[in-house]
């Protein structure tokens, strides 16, 4: 009696309606309430349901399904020509047994509901037809007065009037709300059963047609016992209208009811999916308004076709796994006992990397860090801003060839080498490292032995900020103190050793511009993306342009493999087949760079700690340099992708005459005169079209590690221009 009492209001709503309802049937409407009709809706006006919100689909280059994208409402429309006819049966006896007889409002239905509630003391009919449900589900709100079910009703007419049947009944399969933030019958076959709702057999269909009527109340997760007699009462629906036999419900009632959610299918937890996500949040071709791109993106049913080689991903990580593997934490492969910190504390490390496709910019691979979660989802790959040390000194070096300077031409990479700048009172001091102490000889000499004095020479030769432009033709820009993207700083001396800090993503992209013949193609993650019905919303356009020219490229490239093959990227090897790259370690052995590339892909990996530049001193008994770990991981990767891969050699650049003295430069140098410094023009333009910009972080400032430019200190380092420490890079 208490149920009773609790659902009496609603009883005598519903008697309200059949009033109504059959007040209406003999043509005896009170004018007030057609009135209402008119002025409400208008007579002659078609019901409009506006489109489903239906989740984005996120698919590899091959097709692969990596994962989808939706809100609130995880939903996936499915036609009524691929629902099961039991599963019809089911949700038809449960909420309409009428459906297909009635013209939108059922007296009848009304009537007997009323009855059966009141006999049994609950609720276990609506009065409701499947097309009012879908009206109010739709249209209006859930108040329950009677303007509401007036207006319920006529929209539930009209609409009958304007859609067949077959098209109401599948636009409320994909409509109605069934609990765990699954919208339709697709989505809760997947959430509480990990099947196709094409798939659901007699016990699953009728849980979740008796779930319909009360979803949160009816959660088989929640309240299973009372799930369970929903789904009795649905069966015993079903026999009653000759649906199936008694035998056929009882043992269907025996089913097992789901205990946990199904994740169908993966969530986004990925580096590469957010990276996909971002940019598309931000291209103005899905919408004017970031409300709208997100409209578009977590409730429009987008197909997202992306570059990612699943191949290449998998591979990447092994790579990074096996070379990490002997030295890791336990558990985790990805991470590793770094250090020290300032503090004395072991500083934990790990390793990101991004692997582009030469020829176009597609990001093939990436590895953003030690694992995408709730504790670590800053993307080292893209907003990972590190001192690249020594493998920036290529952009010196395709600087210098633009100038129409020769591999052969010679300077001294002598050192300790001292400047005199200008406003400066100290004198800046750069030290080399290992075998290039001391070393004086060839530009191809003074790379393949990352000679620091010898490229501090050949950065005022080249001029800074020829470099700086250069080097922002190719996309890459750095990250100042208040965290903003920004062009490289040409006022700061020491940039031809890797101070100003880049990111793997960009290091990669540049490269490959001097396997793609001098040509730069912005690197990015969409190839085509279309909508919910499969036509074509934006396809990938080249946006590269030519950065420098085909004979530095040519050079350059002949030059970066003689690093490989007998300089200090000797780990970097790739059997069969031509690359070339170069090491980079940042000042106190704090970050570890290889960025190297084949006709085929540029790779850039960067191996440092976590919470920022931190000394890498002890990792498997040795410091961390370019050379040692990042150089492994590359070679390890490159070596694994190219198997059975097209050989394609670089091609042979002949040789360029020597310019002569004009590279001289003495060991001290007084910077506050231009004497002797040579800087030549390029002798090609630079492209009007300006380079992108990495994705915008997609964690605030404070989740990211405080940026250093050297061992963490809470004293600044002594600088030479902004920023930049007295102390020179080291490699190996």
């Amino acid at each position: 009696m208490i149920r009773f009492a609790r659902a009496l209001p609603r009883l005598l709503l519903l008697l309200a309606l059949g009033i109504i309802i059959v007040t209406m049937a003999g043509l005896a409407v009170a004018p007030q309430l057609a009135n209402l009709t008119t002025a409400t809706h208008g007579v002659a006006s078609d019901v409009i349901l506006d489109d489903l919100s239906v989740r984005s689909y996120v698919y590899a280059s091959d097709g692969t399904l990596l994962t989808t994208l939706q809100e609130e409402e995880n939903r996936a429309p499915i036609s009524i020509d691929d629902v099961p006819d039991h599963v019809i049966d089911a949700v038809l006896a449960a909420e309409d047994s009428d459906f297909f007889e009635h013209k939108g409002v059922n007296v009848r239905a009304t009537v007997r509901a009323l009855l059966s509630n009141v006999e049994s003391g609950q609720i276990e009919q609506g009065g409701s037809t499947i097309t009012q449900q879908l009206v109010k589900q739709s249209l209006l709100d859930s108040t329950q007065d009677l303007d509401r079910k007036t207006r319920e009703a006529f929209l539930a007419v009209r609409l009958e009037k304007q859609m067949s049947k077959r098209q109401i009944l599948e636009r409320y399969l994909n409509t109605i709300y069934l609990a765990n933030h699954s919208y339709g019958i697709q989505s809760a076959a997947e959430t509480y059963f990990g099947v196709d709702a094409s798939e659901l057999d007699l016990a699953q269909a009728a849980l979740l047609a008796g779930m319909i009527r009360n979803p949160i109340e009816y959660d088989p997760l929640r309240y299973p016992d009372v799930a369970r007699e929903r789904r009795r009462i649905a069966l015993r629906r079903m026999v009653e209208e000759g649906m199936i036999t008694e035998d056929e419900a009882a043992f269907a009632n025996e089913a097992p009811l789901p205990d946990v959610a199904i994740e169908y299918i993966p969530p986004p937890d990925d580096y590469f999916v957010e990276e996909v996500k971002q940019a598309l949040l931000a291209d103005e071709r899905l919408g004017e308004t970031r409300t709208e791109r997100f409209d578009a993106v977590f409730r429009g049913g987008l197909q997202i076709h992306t570059t990612l080689d699943l191949g290449a991903q998998f591979l990447a990580e092994i790579a990074r796994n096996d070379v990490l593997a002997p030295f890791s934490i336990e558990g985790q492969p990805a991470l590793f006992v770094a250090g020290k910190n300032q503090a004395g504390e072991d500083a934990i490390g790990t390793v990101a990397m991004a692997s582009v496709e030469s020829s176009t910019g597609a990001v093939r691979s990436l590895v953003g860090g030690p694992g995408f979660g709730d504790d670590f989802k800053f993307n080292l790959a893209t907003q990972g801003y590190r001192q690249p040390g020594s493998a920036f000194k290529t952009f010196v070096l395709l600087e210098l060839l633009e100038q129409g300077y020769s591999p052969s031409d010679r300077i001294s990479g002598s050192g300790p080498c001292r400047f005199r700048i200008p406003g400066v009172e100290e004198v800046y001091e750069v030290n080399n490292f290992g075998r290039s102490r001391g070393f004086s000889g060839s530009i191809t000499s003074m790379t393949t032995n990352s000679s620091n004095c010898g490229y501090v020479r050949l950065g005022q030769i080249a001029g800074i900020d020829n470099v700086v432009d250069l080097a922002g033709d190719l996309g890459i820009r750095t990250r100042n103190a208040s965290n903003e993207i920004v062009d490289l700083d040409p006022s700061i001396f020491s940039t031809p050793l890797g101070t100003q800090e880049v990111t793997p993503l960009a290091m990669s992209a540049a490269y490959a511009a001097i396997a793609n013949d001098g040509y730069y193609n912005p690197p990015y993650f969409v190839e085509r993306v279309l909508d919910r019905n499969g036509a074509t919303v934006f396809e990938h356009v080249d946006e590269g342009y030519r950065a420098f020219s085909i004979e530095t490229a040519q050079f350059a490239a002949d030059i970066l493999k003689d690093n490989v093959t007998g300089g200090t990227g000797g780990a970097a090897r790739v059997s069969g087949h031509d690359v070339g790259g170069k090491t980079g370690t940042a000042q106190d052995f704090s970050n570890g760079w290889f960025a190297g590339f084949s006709q085929h892909l540029s790779t850039a990996v960067w191996m440092g700690a976590i919470e920022g530049n931190v000394p890498m001193r002890s990792v498997g008994g040795r410091s961390v340099t370019g050379g040692s770990y990042p150089a492994r991981i590359f070679g390890a990767y490159m070596n694994a992708m190219h198997e059975g891969l097209e050989v394609l050699d670089f091609a042979d650049p002949g040789r360029r005459p020597s310019t002569g003295s004009t590279l001289r430069l003495d060991r001290d140098v007084d910077l506050s005169s231009s004497s002797g410094v040579t800087s030549r023009p390029r002798t090609t333009a630079p492209p009007a079209t300006a380079a992108p910009t990495t994705a915008a972080p997609t964690t605030t400032a404070a989740d990211e590690p405080t940026p250093t430019t050297g061992a963490e200190s809470t004293t600044p380092p002594t600088t030479v221009g902004e920023g930049t420490p007295i102390d020179g890079d080291f490699d190996d």
